[in-house]
């Protein structure tokens, strides 16, 4: 039977990074477990959604992330998978949405702005560049990367298949999804990553015993310089 649990994924980057094809990838897997799963890409949902803004201020693409992020709400509590491909810039807007949505994983699509240059099949880099584009994210606008993002995958080094399988991991330790459905995705048994407490080098700490607490090191003892010998006085000649 098919898991009932809605979260989203919210897929951040820049232009290019390959968050739309991240986000294709993961819904025709999360199908072959009978999952109810919905793209909301903002390429493709303008005319629905924000036919008055352009996006081009800051204020205008908070909207737009804020209207992703309410539909994205609505879905998620009623139980449908819900893929967000929207780059989202400001940080601000993606920690509103974290807050308002109850069950939800922040994935940076990650890639270097000379790569996304080389690899750009629009042409928009180039004309942001030559100052043709006013307010381009990346170019003339800064993007605000995310500071903890669940996942952060590096679309320059990494293909879809790993990429993907990072995000089905997170799924998994937020019991987003199970063990038993990842296991059709992927074809193998994947495990929960097991969390990391305190201890000796970083390494997890067996359950019911406590962590060895660090020892202070030791104070360094200074000698104290022995007091100068008092002058001798002069005998009269």
């Amino acid at each position: 039977m098919a898991q009932e649990t809605g979260f989203t994924v919210w897929l951040t980057g820049m232009l290019g990074a390959g968050k739309s094809t991240l986000a294709n990838y993961i819904e025709a897997r999360m199908r072959q477990v009978g999952r109810k799963v919905e793209v909301l890409d903002e390429d493709d949902l303008q005319e629905d959604l924000w036919k008055e803004v352009e996006g081009g201020t800051k204020e205008e693409r908070m909207i737009i992330a804020r209207r992703l992020g309410f539909v994205a709400d609505s879905l998620t509590r009623n139980g449908v998978a819900t893929l967000v491909a929207c780059a989202s810039p400001d940080k601000q807007s993606r920690d509103d949405n974290r807050r308002r949505i109850q069950r939800y994983i922040e994935v940076y699509v990650d890639c270097p702005t000379d790569e996304l240059i080389k690899r750009d099949t629009t042409g928009k880099y180039k004309k942001a560049l030559a100052g043709e584009i006013p307010n381009f994210v990346g170019i003339t606008e800064p993007y605000q990367p995310p500071n903890s993002a669940e996942v952060t995958v590096h679309t320059n080094l990494e293909d879809i298949e790993a990429g993907g399988l990072k995000i089905f991991q997170s799924l998994l330790d937020l019991s987003y999804m199970t063990a038993e459905e990842l296991k059709i995705i992927t074809g193998t048994k994947m495990k929960v990553t097991p969390k990391v407490k305190p201890g000796k080098a970083g390494k997890p700490v067996k359950p019911g015993k406590p962590a060895k607490e660090e020892k202070a090191p030791k104070a360094v003892k200074v000698k104290k310089a022995a007091p100068a010998p008092a002058p001798k006085k002069k005998g009269k000649k």
